[in-house]
């Protein structure tokens, strides 16, 4: 039977190198919505155009660009079931998520919140690189566990080669307090939208992130199994 789990935590948490480990151990589909916004960038669509701008100054991408991306993703997803990682940022997302998969016959299984205290996800987030082949594959400078390989005098993905690179809001440290001056915001924004689910009948599976990659691993998989 296909498992849905909404994933929450702070940039700079791991709920994306978490996901990644989830989708294979399970099958199922790691969908990131900061992915489908790539995407969308890159191929040069319309939404993909209007959310940049609010991507690049640290802003939430509006609603009706964000639910018609995302949903979509979901539907295509519904045999296998889906890891929803980066949405719903708000209570309001969260609210028109709930309204919209009820719609379409599915429901979040569990509701994985990762917990990390703010300055250390500020710390994390600036010393993670990207890799161009795979947005999953952990690099980070600071975790010698995750640490990027030298290769002719440069560092690249310690998983694949892959060229790394920084997302220009991952040096700005203003556009990282806008980040989490969201989603550690109760009243309206991402941490109100993780209360609005864990006040439904999804299984809530709340996870220390200051722990290495692996503990990190072992506690959310014992709640799965």
């Amino acid at each position: 039977m296909a498992v849905n789990i909404l994933a929450f935590g702070p940039n700079g948490s791991g709920k994306g190198t978490q996901g990644a480990i989830v989708k294979e151990k399970y099958g199922m589909d790691h969908i990131e919505s900061g992915a489908i916004f790539r995407e969308h960038i890159k191929g040069g669509t319309e939404l993909g155009k209007k959310a940049k701008a609010f991507i690049e100054a640290g802003d939430l991408v509006p609603d009706e660009i964000t639910i018609p991306m995302v949903l979509e993703t979901l539907a295509k997803s519904k045999e296998k079931g889906w890891l929803l990682d980066g949405f719903p940022r708000s209570f309001a997302q969260a609210e028109a998520l709930d309204s919209a998969l009820k719609e379409a016959g599915m429901k979040v299984d569990y509701v994985l919140e990762i917990l990390l205290d703010r300055q250390i996800a500020k710390d994390r987030i600036m010393g993670r690189r990207l890799c161009a082949n795979d947005n999953n594959h952990p690099n980070h400078i600071a975790f010698e566990a995750i640490k990027p390989v030298e290769k002719e005098g440069k560092l690249v993905c310690r998983v694949c080669g892959g060229e790394l690179s920084t997302r220009p809001d991952d040096q700005d440290e203003d556009a990282i307090n806008k980040r989490h001056g969201i989603y550690y915001d109760t009243d309206t924004g991402t941490m109100a939208a993780v209360n609005y689910f864990k006040k439904t009948d999804s299984k809530v599976i709340s996870v220390d992130g200051s722990m290495g990659i692996k503990e990190v691993t072992t506690a959310i998989l014992a709640e799965l199994d």
